[in-house]
């Protein structure tokens, strides 16, 4: 997983928790906290600060990830490069399609050994979108915050449901319904 992601989610802790609360969930998790934004870490380590987190502020894991993926989104989207594909973008629909046709295709070039999430589209309209998060990192909570972060990016509503295809989280559709 890439280093930005662990960044963002210690500056997420300490804007919303404070730098004492970082260090507690660093600390019981032995975890030295260097990360940069371009290393890669082993995804179970964030996943550990995560439960981390959660122990100590009470908070279910799955509201920590869904709170992250939304704050993270438009500090992601601030990195994107200014190409033709994402500056057509309109509305959310077309960024989570653009997200597998073309953001986790850069990524891979880019990052040989990445391994994004796979977004598999079932259907879609102008007012629904369903599709299938896969990924052994099973983090689809956080894939639900990024959604979420992205309606509000352009400023659409949605309702979102999630349903589990798999007992551990790896593999969840999306139902994704624009709101009035």
């Amino acid at each position: 997983m890439k280093g930005i992601i662990f960044t963002e989610f210690m500056d997420l802790v300490e804007d919303k928790f404070g730098l004492e609360v970082l260090d507690q969930i660093l600390e019981h998790a032995n975890d030295d906290g260097i990360y940069t934004a371009v290393g890669s870490y082993d995804h179970r380590d964030l996943v550990k600060l995560i439960i981390k987190l959660s122990e100590i502020t009470q908070l279910p894991p799955e509201t920590l990830q869904q709170v992250f993926g939304q704050s993270v989104f438009n500090n992601l989207y601030a990195t994107l490069p200014d190409s033709a594909s994402l500056g057509e973008c309109r509305n959310c629909f077309q960024f989570v399609r653009l997200v597998e046709d073309y953001i986790h295709i850069e990524v891979k070039k880019l990052y040989p050994e990445a391994n994004p999430p796979k977004f598999e589209f079932i259907s879609e309209s102008e007012t629904e979108l369903v599709f299938d998060y896969k990924s052994a990192r099973c983090m689809s909570h956080v894939c639900l915050g990024l959604v979420q972060g992205c309606a509000d990016h352009f400023d659409e509503k949605l309702e979102v449901k999630m349903d589990q295809q798999s007992s551990d989280n790896s593999h969840v559709r999306f139902h994704l319904s624009l709101v009035d």
